[in-house]
């Protein structure tokens, strides 16, 4: 498995827009196409405000690399991309667990 870390940085007038409809869109057409979410959080406090941070567990970097393509040929997942605002920033890792973590 492997865990892909992604962090989007949001102008301060837009966080709150993304989170609004990436709740009530997003996260189920991200979830259906990209399958194994394991966590989404938002920054309170340090020097990235304004982020959101998702983790997405794949069986591997094949997994990872069709269902990303899936989700970009996706109808659904391309209307709601277009009235998102677009991250300021972004970052994206992916991270293999080691054998001792609780998600492998």
């Amino acid at each position: 498995m492997i865990v892909e870390e992604r962090n989007y940085a949001f102008a301060p007038t837009d966080m709150a827009r993304f989170l609004e409809i990436y709740e009530k869109e997003g996260v189920v057409i991200a979830t259906r196409l990209l399958g194994n979410l394991i966590g989404y959080f938002r920054t309170e406090v340090g020097p990235d405000l304004n982020e959101v941070v998702h983790l997405w567990g794949f069986a591997d970097l094949n997994d990872r690399a069709a269902r990303r393509a899936a989700l970009w040929k996706d109808p659904e997942w391309l209307d709601f991309a277009a009235r998102c605002p677009a991250p300021v920033h972004q970052r994206n890792r992916l991270l293999a667990p080691m054998p001792w973590s609780p998600i492998r």
